[in-house]
């Protein structure tokens, strides 16, 4: 439930927000606008899926204005026309947005937040094809170039689940939104449709517009979907009810500067900063404790970005736990302390860490790079790179140091990880989707 920060200067190109009540998800669409302040755009595009109406194109509204408490915001005539003359699948059904809200509770924060006058074009989506999206994004693409023009896309999560459920629904849904593949998100979508959950309705119900931002971004240089805050309905005071919850996320769609051969690092001292923290919430979980806050007052930009890691611990150099994310809505060092936390007390396959051992442990970091989706086995690297097989809701991953120990090729990895860890069988990696990524390893452990 951390709030991402962006950068000075950093191009957010596009947000996805929530559009429940105020009072259930106002909080986490407002961290999504804050991050627009000082930015001005010309034209946000306002991107919902039809709660109300039925209808095989994407329906513009192409005249007037909205008129909200806050005052009148100007429908930008000239690109709404432009779209609905050049191309057949948008349209006018008038029935779509008389009583839709997703786009209208947007509007509040856009007037609160913007520093100059802006238009919108509001697009709402009337089926749920599978193609729908795709041509919807060719058509909306040229203006997502455009630094002035923004793109919101209003959406929730889960509905109706139980909290402990919604929880890791919406994590899921999340990480597969986070990916910018649009093949792997729509797959997920629909394969949470038969998962065995109490309530579920949908994981998402925009989903068909998040799916038009992904054609749209899927292949663009230094891309990358930020999760910026995460809450349910369940966690509202007095209107909270945690036995059927709605989760609300957002996210923000940044265009990164270009770095070039520019590898990721820490200095001496935030290795060892990170390795302290891991220390001390073992120490803590151990003895009984929560998992204490981060000693980390002011913490350099390398240690608070949203990366994933891997932390193991060893007592005598056995292996006595190992636990991580490929994937981390935390900063860095919180992402430690957890992980940390959970190798040394929640790992199923060893024996948990006991008090009169805590003096004796030691612990490897791995700090790893995003995710890179990869089209040939050709382009693993064992020992340099990461794998990630993901096929539905079945993932397993090995950090690049297993290739090191074991010696094995790049499709022994993939077998043993198909296997092992994914559960899909020896060979059910060669019709899965397969990720690479770098870890940058530290230890305390003797050489």
């Amino acid at each position: 439930m951390h709030t991402y920060i962006s950068s000075e200067g950093e191009d957010i190109r596009a947000i996805v927000v929530p559009h429940a009540g105020y009072v259930f998800s106002g909080n986490v669409a407002a961290s999504a606008y804050n991050l627009l302040r000082k930015s001005p755009r010309k034209t946000v595009f306002l991107i919902g899926s039809s709660h109300h109406a039925l209808f095989e194109k994407a329906s513009i509204y192409y005249s007037g204005s909205y008129v909200t408490p806050l005052g009148e915001v100007p429908v930008d005539v000239e690109i709404a026309g432009r779209l609905l003359e050049n191309s057949d699948v948008f349209g006018f059904f008038p029935e779509a947005h008389k009583k839709e809200h997703s786009l209208e509770v947007q509007l509040p924060f856009l007037q609160y937040v913007m520093s100059e006058p802006f238009k919108i074009v509001p697009v709402i989506i009337g089926s749920q094809s599978k193609d729908l999206p795709g041509k919807i994004a060719e058509g909306l693409a040229p203006f997502f170039a455009d630094r002035q023009n923004l793109f919101i896309i209003s959406t929730d999560l889960s509905h109706y689940p139980l909290y402990n459920e919604a929880l890791k629904i919406d994590q899921a849904t999340t990480e597969a939104l986070c990916t910018n593949d649009p093949e792997l998100f729509y797959e997920y979508i629909k394969t949470s449709e038969r998962r065995q959950y109490s309530d579920l309705a949908t994981s998402m119900c925009g989903w068909t517009s998040a799916l038009v931002l992904l054609n749209i971004t899927r292949n663009l240089e230094n891309i990358a979907y930020q999760p910026v805050l995460y809450q349910n309905s369940g966690d509202i005071p007095i209107y909270g009810d945690k036995s059927h919850v709605v989760g609300y996320q957002s996210v923000a769609v940044v265009r990164k500067q270009k770095e070039q051969h520019k590898e990721y690092s820490l200095s001496d001292e935030e290795k060892q900063e990170l390795l302290d923290l891991a220390h001390e919430a073992i120490r803590e979980a151990v003895r009984g404790g929560d998992v204490p806050g981060s000693k980390v007052i002011q913490p350099a930009d390398t240690l608070s970005g949203k990366q994933g890691a891997f932390v193991s611990v060893y007592v005598q150099d056995e292996l006595r736990g190992c636990i991580g994310r490929i994937v981390s809505e935390d900063p860095l060092y919180d992402t430690i302390r957890k992980m940390a936390a959970a190798s040394a007390t929640q790992d199923s396959r060893f024996r948990s860490i006991g008090t009169r051992e805590l003096d004796s442990v030691q612990i490897e970091i791995s700090v790893l790079s995003p995710l890179r989706k990869i089209t040939s086995t050709e382009e693993i690297i064992p020992g340099k790179h990461g794998i990630l097989i993901r096929k539905g809701f079945n993932s397993g991953t090995f950090l690049p140091q297993v290739a090191t120990k074991t010696g094995w090729s790049a499709e022994q990895l993939l077998q043993e990880c198909s296997e092992r860890k994914a559960g899909l069988g020896r060979d059910g990696w060669r019709d899965a989707e397969i990720f690479t990524y770098e870890a940058l390893v530290f230890s305390d452990r003797e050489d």
